[in-house]
């Protein structure tokens, strides 16, 4: 099985962090766990593009992956998942609203003049 495989098969922010033999704080964790991973496979996905996961062997990808794992898990010690805005609901939260639409009623069509 792939490191790939395997990753995909991994149920909490922990086994990621074990796995790929990163520190942590739990605190941190408990608090950012979907944003942490998130942005991992945003960072995963950067490396992708630039084809560095297509190249790399077994050792390589493990590093590669430790390595995005790690700086992630740095953003968000640095930061907070709100001020990181990943998911939709947090980018809407600071979304500028639209005018509502009001219609116009006339004041002649309220007095039957």
């Amino acid at each position: 099985m792939s490191l790939l495989d395997e990753l995909q098969q991994l149920s909490s922010a922990e086994d990621f962090f074990e796995l790929l033999g990163v520190e942590y704080d739990p605190q941190v964790v408990q608090v950012a766990r979907l944003h942490i991973l998130r942005r991992m496979g945003q960072y995963l996905r950067g490396s992708e593009v630039e084809g560095a996961l297509e190249s790399a062997d077994d050792t390589e990808l493990y590093a590669l992956c430790a390595e995005h794992l790690a700086q992630a898990y740095a953003d968000f010690v640095a930061s907070s998942p709100i001020a990181e805005r990943l998911f939709k609901v947090h980018k809407e939260a600071v979304a500028p609203k639209p005018e509502p639409n009001r219609p116009f009623v006339p004041l002649d069509a309220l007095t039957g003049g």
